[in-house]
């Protein structure tokens, strides 16, 4: 290294031959999209920069040099998926100098991006989502039929927690044929639903007094569409008798929810995470709420503390004489 922190004066061509033979392999041998190939120049372009501003060639690079700089772009507000783009870049560029005999050893194998932190899961308000199961159709071109139904859909997601897929699975009363299938029921006597969750874990949820009525309500009028015989048991069919689908239930859902007023438009699991954030506000029990989910790890379930501290904190931020500082 020369005494100004530069690189060596034939460090810089020699890294750019090397750059550009990469770049020929990846575009010639492995026959790499165009557009691949110029991002994979723009970070090898970046790497080149930041080993000239530490003063050594790229075949000089070791592990140490590669984490301060990840530690720089992390700084500097570089995302955690982004800088692991840019890792990936650099890690098959040196995986080919390897194999080429230019490097002893890949620095940046053993190096790894900054764990993005996991995005909180998106819940309704405790007043949208009451607002949203209260909400029913009315006019000359509401369909009584569909009104039951979505109504009971809504009030199942909100007051179990299922999941889509679930709701899907479920057949309107037990038989030998849902057991043999691996479908759930709803259990209307013991107020209670029969989920076959993922995996094929089985597993108990209570229905509500609220979501126990919208559903009798439903299965007294289900039988009036004359395609409901060919449903063979599904609980919740459309008009032309087959069972509907998760994507039916996302369209329908998305559309009640505008209809209801709400600023947000709502999918399924956003009304499962409405479940879980507004029990455990209730009741603290985060064991009971991983069950009625049928999470099979705690650390899933852990999610909705940080939920509930976001709800406990905007609550305290909005009340306490404390929260904020008083006006001049």
């Amino acid at each position: 290294m020369s005494n100004d922190g530069a690189p060596p004066l034939d460090a810089a061509p020699a890294d750019a031959a090397l750059v550009e033979r990469y770049l020929e392999h990846v575009r010639v041998e492995r026959r790499l999209a165009a557009r691949t190939v110029t991002l994979y120049g723009l970070d090898l372009e970046k790497l080149s920069g930041l080993a000239a501003a530490a003063g050594i060639g790229l075949l000089a690079v070791q592990p140490a040099h590669v984490r301060r700089w990840v530690a720089q772009m992390h700084a500097g507000g570089r995302s955690g998926r982004g800088i692991a783009l840019v890792l990936s870049g650099w890690r098959g560029f040196y995986a080919w100098l390897g194999r080429e005999g230019r490097v002893a050893a890949n620095p940046v194998q053993d190096v790894r991006a900054p764990r993005q932190p996991r995005p909180l899961p998106k819940a309704l308000g405790v007043d949208d989502a009451v607002r949203l199961a209260d909400f029913h159709a009315e006019g000359e071109a509401t369909d009584p039929w569909l009104e039951a139904r979505d109504a009971a859909l809504v009030e199942l997601l909100y007051g179990s927690g299922l999941r889509v897929g679930e709701v899907v699975g479920l057949d309107a009363v037990a038989s030998d044929a849902a057991l043999r299938a691996g479908r759930g029921w709803i259990d209307l006597p013991a107020a209670e639903v029969q989920v076959q969750g993922k995996g094929g874990k089985r597993r108990t949820v209570p229905l509500g007094q609220a979501a126990l009525a919208a559903l009798a309500h439903w299965l007294a009028v289900r039988g009036q569409c004359p395609q409901a015989a060919r449903a063979q048991g599904a609980l919740f069919i459309g008009r032309h008798g087959t069972r509907l689908t998760a994507q039916s239930i996302w369209q329908r859902l998305r559309r009640r929810s505008l209809q209801a007023g709400l600023a947000t438009p709502v999918h399924p699991h956003m009304l499962r995470h409405s479940f879980a954030s507004h029990l455990l506000q209730s009741s603290g029990d985060l064991r009971a709420v991983q069950e009625l989910l049928g999470h099979a790890s705690i650390g899933t379930t852990q999610v909705y503390t940080r939920l509930d501290f976001q709800h406990l904190a905007k609550a305290y931020d909005a009340a306490h004489p404390r929260a904020h500082r008083k006006k001049d």
